[in-house]
């Protein structure tokens, strides 16, 4: 009985997904061979991605793979770790309990009002979603706080405490915030999901200044079904996972080793550009740690590499790519600067930074291949053009969507499902990689799991967002700023520590969903383009994943190449020198950012 709920689950989800796809491009037809537009059919594909992001969430839930903050890992084991997670479940527990109640009473709000969302469908079968998928995730997060059926009762006692909240609500309005926060960041540093620290943080908030719950699933709504650019997220991402669910690593390099592996530290460049590929597309680095690493360590070692060096590499390429075109992080800073930074803007000054990254890492490959005597692979013109001739869809893929973009074919909302369905038809018909439609499946599962973290996120911010908006914070940050900090340079040092601290025990989309709408009203006090904020913001979270002693590629690296986490850490300071005089280039010189933006008379 539950395998059969999980499939349909899962098949919901992925109809879903399926349904934000296919509607763009059945508007674009539509369009150029009709005249006419469909009717509602962008309502339908945002209210799609509402129930996208909110049922991901639940299947990221059920299968243990919601976005947490780094610290739990350093629990020490045993009891003492056991009790952490029981903990962290009731509290995460109790979070969407009342963000569970808040949604009903929105769908019984709208179901009073009857609204409809496009034709005859009502608004409030799109609000379903929120007390569904939130409903699901409280439970979820029960059965997952422990294997012990004690560990398991003491987290559904968030249920209770969450329903208690709700129907006693003035004993909390207008008392003190601080015990509420102070709740809230033990649950954080116990292992608690991260959209339960900032909803928590957001719910409680609005409990005291005598909010009703209500209030949070209105704004996760509005966060998920306007904001223009989010239904490219799991679109594109669903496009990386396609790849990397085949054999287009092998194809892909082969290309660069045919290419590349005729110069000295060749092949580690080819294993640097082959990981910044992947990166682009599914955004969350450790997807290409984890798909990857079995691939390109072998490689490098045969070829002479040290092992040492080559976990290094891998755990520092495995960050590469996000400063390119069709990043995640940067469509998601476009959505969050709210029309500051254009998605095309970043897109666009991202590339140079993005190969000055790249470079930086090829250079310590080429002093490897030097210092170790690394075999390198003669030139054949015949294997060159035979590689590229059998990759030749793979790398075709971001010419043809960055070109439809920024060439104004089509837009960012237009071009995601063209690079999904592109994606799908060469897997499943051209390559066959993907058999059957049964391992489409499987691949929209790891998909929506990652996507619904992400949109989890994102929902639950925008309420935090409104509170700190409400107190002031961004206006006293001004204040102190200018109190405090005299000059742009001074500025941006600061803003380079505070990033690689966030990046360090947050994940990037975390992080960008939180600090953008604090930082960007400062920035532009000190004269720092909008643009040139965002590549600053992603160069160095992308940092913040090799900073020990928290960084994600570390812990990620540690399990994929079955090392102790200290011993990736030695291996990868080498790789996180570099980078980091890479950020500070990228920070200090704007013109490597602006240059190409302002060239293109943007």
């Amino acid at each position: 009985m539950r395998a059969l709920a999980a499939r349909t689950e899962t098949l919901v989800a992925s109809l879903a997904l399926g349904g934000i796809m296919v509607l763009p491009l059945a508007e674009i037809f539509s369009r150029k061979v009709f005249s006419t537009a469909i009717p509602g059919s962008g309502a339908y594909a945002a209210n799609l991605t509402l129930w996208l992001g909110m049922l991901g969430a639940a299947i990221a839930a059920r299968d243990g793979k919601l976005l947490t903050l780094a610290t739990g890992e350093f629990l020490p084991k045993g009891m003492i770790a056991s009790v952490a997670h029981v903990i962290a479940g009731a509290f995460g527990t109790c979070v969407a309990t009342l963000l569970t109640v808040g949604g009903i009473a929105l769908v019984k709000s709208d179901r009073g009002v009857g609204d409809l969302i496009a034709g005859e469908v009502p608004v409030w079968v799109a609000d379903l979603a929120i007390p569904v998928g939130f409903g699901l995730i409280a439970f979820r997060l029960v059965w997952k706080a422990s294997p012990h059926w004690w560990g398991r009762a003491l987290a559904a006692l968030g249920i209770v405490a969450g329903l208690l909240l709700n129907q006693h609500r003035e004993l909390i309005t207008d008392t003190t915030l601080w015990p509420w926060m102070l709740l809230v960041v033990v649950g954080g540093v116990l292992g608690a999901p991260i959209f339960a620290v900032l909803g928590g943080f957001a719910m409680f908030a609005n409990l005291v200044r005598g909010s009703p719950p209500i209030v949070m699933p209105i704004m996760a709504y509005e966060e998920l079904t306007t904001s223009t650019g989010i239904a490219a997220i799991p679109l594109f991402t669903f496009a990386g996972f396609l790849l990397a669910e085949g054999k287009s690593s092998e194809r892909l390099l082969r290309v660069f080793r045919a290419w590349f592996g005729w110069m000295p530290g060749g092949t580690a460049l080819a294993a640097a550009t082959l990981c910044a590929f992947f990166t682009l597309f599914t955004g969350g680095s450790g997807v290409t740690i984890l798909v990857l690493g079995g691939l390109l360590l072998p490689a490098l070692m045969a070829d002479g590499y040290r092992e040492r060096f080559s976990i290094g590499l891998l755990t520092a390429s495995g960050s590469l790519g996000l400063l390119f075109p069709l990043s995640l992080p940067l469509m998601l800073f476009g959505i969050m600067s709210q029309g500051a930074a254009s998605i095309e803007d970043l897109f666009i000054g991202g590339f140079l930074p993005g190969m000055l990254m790249l470079g930086l890492l090829g250079i310590m490959g080429v002093r490897e291949g030097i210092i170790a005597s690394a075999g390198r692979t003669a030139f054949r013109f015949k294997e060159a053009m035979g590689s590229l001739w059998e990759a030749r869809w793979e790398l075709l893929l971001p010419v043809f969507v960055v070109g439809t973009f920024i060439g104004g074919i089509a837009t960012l909302v237009e071009s995601a499902p063209m690079a999904a369905l592109y994606t799908l038809i060469i897997q499943r018909f051209v390559h066959r990689d993907l058999p059957t439609w049964k391992d489409v499946l499987n691949v929209m599962n790891d998909c929506v799991a990652l996507v619904g973290g992400v949109l989890l996120i994102l929902a639950v911010a925008k309420g935090l967002t409104d509170y700190l908006v409400y107190v002031q914070v961004p206006d006293h940050l001004m204040a102190w700023t200018q109190t405090h900090v005299e000059s742009k340079l001074a500025f941006l040092l600061a803003l380079n520590i505070f990033l690689l601290l966030v990046g360090t025990v947050m994940d990037i989309f975390s992080a960008i969903v939180v600090v953008v709408p604090l930082i960007l009203p400062i920035a532009a006090h000190f004269g720092v383009h909008p643009v040139h904020l965002g590549i600053i913001f992603v160069a160095n979270l992308e940092l913040g994943f090799l900073h020990p002693p928290l960084g994600l590629n570390l812990l990620l690296a540690s399990v994929r190449f079955k090392k102790p986490v200290l011993e990736v850490t030695w291996a990868t300071l080498p790789m996180l020198g570099i980078l980091a005089i890479g950020v500070l280039l990228i920070t200090y010189w704007e013109g490597l950012t602006m240059g190409l933006v302002r060239w293109f008379g943007h």
